[in-house]
């Protein structure tokens, strides 16, 4: 099983592709980022967006993906954008009909540091214990979406064993 995990936005949107052999073991297939100009209008960069993601899944042929659901913080205008940008990636996905999950933020970090609200450098250590790299896996972007596929694949899992 080959996931596409996303961390969804629209100046920078982090992916990972990460395999599950039939032992269970987790390979990291591809991960890095996708960055748009920031004085591009904003059509132009969803879509450079919505086209890198279309050649992403076109490259790689991922049997599902998963996506972050968006975090609202303290500023709207930051949120607006990201959710334009994660937008754009979903319909992308649903293009290729790719089924698709989405997470909370910290059901991600449960799922991989066992704490919801681990820190970047302790999701970053995890996902390359996790995945068997040599190095932590950067930017945080592309850490982040090793770390939604992960937990998308860890969820898959435990569904499988929970129906029989």
């Amino acid at each position: 099983m080959l996931i596409l995990g996303i961390d969804p936005g629209t100046a920078t949107t982090g992916y990972g592709l990460v395999r599950e052999s039939e032992d269970g073991d987790l390979t990291a297939v591809a991960f890095g980022v996708i960055t748009t100009p920031a004085r591009t209008p904003m059509p132009d960069r969803l879509l450079q967006l919505h086209a890198e993601i279309t050649t992403l899944i076109a490259r790689y042929q991922p049997d599902a993906a998963a996506i972050e659901t968006l975090y609202f913080g303290k500023n709207v205008t930051t949120a607006i954008t990201v959710a334009q940008g994660r937008g754009v990636i979903l319909l992308a996905l649903a293009q290729a009909g790719l089924p698709v999950r989405e997470y909370k933020p910290a059901e991600i970090k449960q799922a991989i540091a066992g704490y919801g609200n681990a820190d970047k450098g302790q999701m970053q250590e995890m996902i390359r214990q996790l995945l068997g790299l040599d190095d932590l896996p950067r930017p945080d972007d592309a850490a982040d979406g090793l770390g939604v596929a992960i937990t998308d694949l860890n969820a898959s899992r435990f569904e499988r064993l929970s129906a029989g």
